[in-house]
């Protein structure tokens, strides 16, 4: 028996081994299965069509267009009987704006979007990026995600609370902006400069930046986004590319420092949220204290780890003439303050002979907190739409969106995403082929109708 007794164990073992490997291998090929696109029968509604309608307007850059789309949703908005306002900050950057006065001062909800796109050609699309096309259950065109699907979602809700003829408990403001993809300069940061009333009494915002993860054509992760990273854009002269070589030789150990800087609560939460669906990292996010504790936090992939890191970006070496040039981006955690940040970089490079070009500046725009009424009322609206699915926190890492702005001046704003996306269209944002789903845009209608009314009957 002693003889036969570790031969028999290894078999055994190696039988429940092969088990687990047939039984992964067949839940992998029916994930796989279930993955495979087959295209529902498209159901139109006035929705759908009014999204095909502004997507066929191109707003894209150049500058210059957006005022086109303004006048689009003034239309709309005046066709149901509430007066708005087309604000130009330059030729042709319009800026809408309408409100809904409540019962009370105080605790008013912004609901932002941006007017603006990126740019698109014909080359590579499916059908032609400003024809609202529909081809396989799915809405092709510019901003269908980024962001006109949004703001269609918030226009109906807008016109919904409208419509009911009830006075809402607080103001509700509809804003749609010029100029985010390229700073929001002349968009909501001229406006926070020169019309400053929009904001009055403006508590919580509502805008772009959520994710819905999907999976199995279904949400698996509701993130809804409380905060970005800052990025300070710069440029590095030095008189020759050997000297420039030499200062970025210096500047590399801060492309990805080997410790956290500071950990906020919020971070924390976040790590905690998706700790659940992130198999290989969940032991190291469910408690990022004992994780730093235990000197694991190398072993966090550069997406979380840079949550808690002042990182900066290092473009490459460029000569022009007699002298060198390099791009670099500081992405600063969104408390911090920029300026001193940029000193130290100047402390580094100027000795070493360089000179720092200063491009753009952000921050700091702290996070936002989840224990707000607002966090809840989306919280449980969300579950309303889509039972069963699990809603926490988002916070990005390497892009960030108009809200900064309105962080920046104590506004609580969340980024939602009303409607699931999967990783195939994502991939559609600021590139060829952007689309949304009809049916999933039509429940991200749904739900952020049901949200804005919730809160406009809410006393709070």
């Amino acid at each position: 028996m002693r003889r036969w007794g570790l031969p028999v164990l290894l078999l055994i073992a190696a039988a429940i081994a092969l088990t687990a490997l047939i039984l992964h291998n067949q839940r992998v090929a029916n994930e796989m299965a279930s993955e495979t696109f087959v295209p529902r029968a498209t159901r139109m509604t006035p929705e759908i069509e009014l999204l095909q309608r502004y997507v066929r307007i191109d707003t894209s850059n150049p500058p210059g267009k957006e005022l086109a789309g303004a006048r689009f949703l003034q239309s709309e908005l005046r066709r149901n009987g509430i007066a708005s306002e087309i604000i130009e900050s330059a030729p042709g950057r319009g800026n809408l704006y309408a409100r809904i006065r409540g019962k009370k001062p105080g605790d008013g909800l912004l609901l932002l979007n941006h007017i603006d796109v990126v740019p698109a050609t014909l080359r590579g699309w499916s059908r032609p990026p400003f024809a609202g096309a529909v081809l396989a259950n799915q809405v092709f065109g510019r901003g269908t995600l980024d962001m006109k699907g949004i703001a269609i979602c918030e226009l109906e809700a807008f016109i919904d609370v409208a419509r009911s003829g009830r006075v809402p408990e607080h103001d509700l403001v509809f804003l749609a902006t010029a100029d985010e993809e390229l700073g929001g300069a002349l968009g909501v940061q001229w406006l926070l400069a020169h019309r400053p009333e929009i904001f009055q009494g403006i508590r919580y915002c509502l805008n772009e930046g959520g994710i819905t993860e999907t999976k199995q054509e279904r949400i698996s992760y509701f993130g809804i986004e409380i905060g970005t990273k800052m990025a300070v854009k710069l440029i590095i002269h030095a008189a020759s590319r050997e000297g420039l070589q030499a200062i970025r030789l210096r500047l590399e150990p801060f492309i990805n420092p080997p410790d956290p800087e500071r950990i906020s609560p919020e971070v924390r939460e976040f790590l905690h949220d998706v700790a659940p669906l992130r198999v290989e990292q969940q032991p190291l996010l469910t408690d990022i204290d004992r994780t730093v504790a235990a000197g694991k936090f190398w072993l966090l992939s550069s997406g979380y780890k840079e949550l808690m890191q002042n990182v900066m970006w290092l473009g490459g070496v460029q000569v022009q003439g007699q002298e060198a040039s390099m791009r670099v981006n500081m992405f600063n955690l969104p408390e911090e303050e920029p300026l001193p940040r940029i000193e130290w970089l100047r402390g580094i490079v100027e000795p070493m002979g360089g000179r720092v070009e200063l491009l753009e500046t952000n921050g700091p725009a702290p996070l936002t907190s989840r224990h707000t009424p607002m966090f809840d009322l989306i919280a449980r609206e969300v579950k309303r739409e889509y039972p069963g699915v699990p809603v926490g926190t988002e916070i990005l890492v390497a892009w960030s969106n108009d809200s900064r702005f309105l962080r920046a001046r104590g506004i609580d704003a969340y980024g939602v995403w009303p409607f699931p996306v999967d990783f195939y269209q994502t991939q559609g944002i600021h590139s060829v082929n952007e689309r949304v789903r009809a049916d999933w845009f039509q429940q991200g209608v749904n739900l952020t109708r049901r949200l804005v009314g919730s809160y406009s009957d809410s006393p709070h």
